[in-house]
């Protein structure tokens, strides 16, 4: 009887791997280690690219953390879940996703070392649950005010988020971004509200990023439909129209008969009587461009040339959507419906060759609360980072606005929260004391990185940076990669949004929650499902087997 109580049942199929206990606890801990090293040295203004090249040969430079894990091919689910973490911090905030991946590598590194000394996972998950709450409110403390009115400290957290990324040579950029996010933003019951999608970032190759622009409106990757219309107007009305300026097909299968030529000639002169009253709807609304999101058919196109109005045709919805905000038109869905009170208006409307490809800009709208950045690069590589570049800017300043909270850079939060978990760590006592102290050094990896970066000595650095901060010199002394030096990071207006924080922290502890509570990785055989097996039938090896 007893021997049946110890036989070991099996119940996994054939060829199914199985790993274990600390095993287990230790493999996730190695590949979200090994994810975060991936893009640790990409931090800071110092940090380094990463070159991709994937399975076609299409290569990706960049130094944005995101857009690295998202290429790289990552197939262990610990590291596709450290992907995830780059990807909300991305959707979430836009900015600061090396941070939350290295943080996240961090916490599970200090883990690691608190499993080796027999303290319980769910010790330390207690432990850094506490240090969130507390670290949060610490950012919180060290945070400063910002509005919408603050232009200058805006342009300086557009400048940091984009520094490192190729793009800090062009100053103008942040200039530009700080001017698209003011520009649409609106004030709905008090609060200031602002649509990420309402700034549209189009990218052309050629001249350099010191060239770009902010459009007062919006730009069209499209061309004039013919050749006879306008490619300029000035004082423009426009139509919007969500509809075909084409004779519909009949749904359903449908049987004309015509007897004689007079009637075959009368059925075309009524699809032209039809095309033509659809043009003469829009010449009655006053509209001199009509913008079209479906199909203009070529006898159409021939009379609103005629008629002097400019056409585009097949627009995509969602810049008929930036164009009703931007113009004050509305998208009508039928072409017989447009009167005048549909229009909207724009300075001027202009078909402009860009790099050899035809775009037609909408611009000089008044007050549009939609417009586009058109950003420029000296190459295809060149230009896809500068647009990583001004969407984390354009996220990050608008992460400050929502928030009204940023907080000093270089690593001088980190360690200032730091600091003060040490000395919280102190009232809790018991093992989550050094779960907290363990969180404290984790957040201590994005100063220590950033002197690396800069070829300083990390230990060194790290000792006087705790020395500065607990000897409570500034709440903003952190590490200027530029000098290689301790400075207060506000005054060299190194500045960041809060949220960017609080989220990383955030992202990067649940994580780290979710790897510690594993114990078990079972793994399909990832072969068709066999008879069941007798009990036992496997024998006893099966807690044994490695991944």
């Amino acid at each position: 009887m007893a021997q049946d109580m110890n036989q070991q049942v099996v119940f996994l199929p054939e060829g199914s791997k199985r790993t274990r206990g600390r095993d287990a606890q230790r493999i996730n801990i190695l590949v979200a280690k090994a994810v975060a090293n991936a893009v640790k040295s990409t931090l800071g203004p110092k940090g380094m690219d990463k070159m991709i090249v994937d399975d076609l040969g299409d290569v990706i430079i960049s130094n944005d953390g995101a857009a690295i894990l998202t290429e790289m091919s990552i197939d262990h689910p610990a590291g596709k879940m450290m992907v995830e973490v780059a990807k909300t911090q991305d959707a979430e905030v836009g900015d600061g996703t090396t941070t939350a991946v290295v943080i996240a590598g961090g916490l599970l590194e200090k883990a690691e070392k608190l499993l080796n000394d027999d303290i319980h996972p769910s010790i330390i998950i207690k432990g850094y649950r506490l240090a969130v709450a507390k670290a949060k409110e610490y950012y919180t403390e060290t945070s400063d005010d910002i509005s919408i009115t603050d232009k200058s400290m805006l342009g300086q957290i557009a400048m940091t988020s984009m520094t490192g990324k190729n793009a800090e040579s062009a100053a103008e950029l942040s200039e530009l971004v700080v001017k698209a996010v003011t520009q649409i933003a609106t004030k709905e019951e008090g609060k200031t509200v602002i649509e990420l999608d309402d700034i549209k970032v189009e990218k052309k190759v050629g001249g350099s990023m010191g060239s770009s622009e902010l459009i007062q409106g919006i730009v069209i990757d499209k061309e004039v439909v013919h050749s006879g219309m306008p490619k300029k107007i000035e004082n423009a009305k426009i139509a919007l129209i969500d509809a075909a300026m084409e004779i519909k097909s009949p749904e359903t299968d449908t049987k004309v008969q015509i007897s004689d030529p007079d009637q075959l000639q009368a059925f075309l002169d009524q699809e032209e009587s039809i095309l033509k009253r659809m043009v003469e709807t829009v010449k009655a609304s006053g509209a001199n461009v009509a913008i079209c999101q479906k199909g203009i058919d070529d006898i159409a196109q021939h009379y609103l040339a005629k008629e002097g109005i400019m056409a585009v045709r097949r627009v995509k919805k969602s810049d008929m959507e930036s164009l009703a905000k931007a113009t004050g038109a509305k998208v009508v869905s039928r072409v017989k419906d447009l009167t005048s009170a549909d229009t909207g208006k724009a300075a001027l409307v202009q078909e402009r060759k860009i790099s050899g490809d035809s775009m037609v800009f909408v611009e000089g709208c008044k007050n549009p609360k939609s417009v586009s950045l058109l950003v420029r690069g000296g190459s295809e590589h060149v230009l896809d980072e500068a647009e990583r570049a001004v969407k984390d800017a354009i996220g990050a300043t608008i992460a400050a606005i929502n928030d009204g909270k940023v907080v000093s850079g270089g690593g001088s939060a980190e360690a200032e929260v730091a600091f003060k978990l040490r000395e919280y760590a102190k009232t809790v006592g018991g093992r989550e004391q050094l779960a907290i102290e363990a969180f404290a050094e984790a957040l201590e990896i994005i100063p220590r990185t950033l002197a690396e970066t800069a070829g300083m000595d990390s230990i060194d650095t790290l000792v006087a940076l705790r020395s500065r901060h607990s000897a409570k010199e500034g709440k903003n002394i952190g590490v200027n990669v530029f000098t290689a030096k301790l400075e207060d990071m506000k005054k060299n207006k190194v500045l960041e949004p809060l949220k960017v924080k609080t989220q990383a922290l955030a992202s990067g502890f649940e994580v780290a929650e979710m790897l510690l509570r594993i114990d078990d990785i079972i793994a399909g055989s990832g072969k068709s499902k066999g008879p069941p097996m007798p009990p036992g039938g496997m024998g006893g090896g099966m807690g044994d087997m490695d991944m």
